[in-house]
């Protein structure tokens, strides 16, 4: 009946509304219930790619009886939430706790997150997480300890409890993604010390040299550049080209460097497409496919141009010392 709890019919028609393609509000319709409702069945079912009837008829009657059987002050307390806005933030919690659990945190410090993260002041106690959560104080302790490293979590005293708070801070992810980045940086320095003592036509040195080449993608990548350009081969390609003073093909840069010719034309391909990362130069194929070094187009004008030919020239013309 419209206004009641959804039934096993209702949830097949929702699922195969869902398959028809059909929006929630036309759902709704058919139903003669509110389109929240319909939509908030979804979310804390599955989803909208994921929805199946039976399957969800299964987890409204295992929420049912959880939330039966925990006693007050035991399940997480949701701030201005009642009745199925309760059920939904619940819902919510536990497809949070799957996504951070997917990206590689212990499921408790997980949920740890979770509760911190969508209590109204982002910050609790020991106790208080143990009484959300029913779990023991140790757990709590280690899920904290573990929180903390990765900077996603910090500790303050509190004087008038006289008890430890732990606190989500508004710039929890920013400083989350400086320790990753000085991370990053470290595997990529370590690598380079590794190929310096093995030796890079070792075994060994060519995969740590591959291990740095991968980590100092990533670093470049989360400092601003592209995750996909290799500045460090980009700029020794554009090195070796200025020492040589004179146009090298492609397989001419493979032998003198040493390296496999695919990455060589990467290489020169990320300078190419990528031309900040070679300024004030910038890198120039010849007509018989050799590559060479020039002056970046929009570093110098014309008149500077024409004075440097002019200084070139006439340095030429000068007799040769004897």
């Amino acid at each position: 009946m419209p206004g009641g709890r959804l039934t096993s019919q209702d949830r097949r028609l929702i699922a195969d509304g869902l398959a028809e393609g059909l929006g929630y509000a036309e759902i709704a319709r058919r139903l003669a219930r509110p389109t929240s409702t319909v939509s908030r069945e979804v979310a804390r079912n599955g989803g909208l790619h994921a929805y199946r009837a039976d399957e969800a008829t299964r987890l409204t009657t295992r929420r049912a009886r959880r939330r039966t059987s925990v006693p007050p002050g035991g399940a997480l307390a949701v701030s201005g939430a009642e009745g199925d806005d309760a059920e939904t933030v619940r819902g919510f919690e536990e497809q949070f706790v799957m996504m951070v659990v997917q990206t590689g945190l212990p499921r408790m410090a997980a949920r740890v997150l979770a509760c911190l993260y969508i209590s109204d002041s982002a910050s609790l106690t020991a106790a208080e997480l143990v009484a959300r959560l029913r779990v023991s104080p140790a757990s709590i302790s280690t899920a904290i300890s573990y929180l903390e490293g990765l900077e996603l979590v910090r500790r303050e005293r509190d004087a008038l409890q006289r008890r430890e708070r732990y606190i989500i801070d508004d710039d929890v992810w920013s400083r989350s993604w400086s320790a990753s980045v000085r991370a990053n940086a470290m595997w990529v320095e370590t690598a380079r010390r590794g190929v310096e003592v093995f030796g890079a036509g070792t075994p060994v040195g060519s995969r740590l040299e591959a291990l740095g080449r991968f980590f100092e993608r990533i670093y470049h990548g989360m400092l601003g550049g592209d995750l996909m350009v290799d500045a460090g081969d980009a700029l020794t390609v554009l090195a070796a080209l200025v020492h040589s003073a004179e146009p090298l093909t492609p397989y001419e840069l493979a032998a003198v460097l040493d390296w496999p010719l695919d990455r060589v034309a990467d290489a020169l391909r990320d300078a190419e497409d990528h031309p900040e990362i070679a300024d004030p130069v910038a890198l120039r194929r010849t007509p018989t496919g050799a590559c060479t070094v020039i002056a970046r187009p929009d570093r110098l004008t014309t008149a500077q141009r024409e004075a440097l030919d002019h200084r070139r020239r006439s340095t030429q013309r000068l007799p040769q010392a004897q």
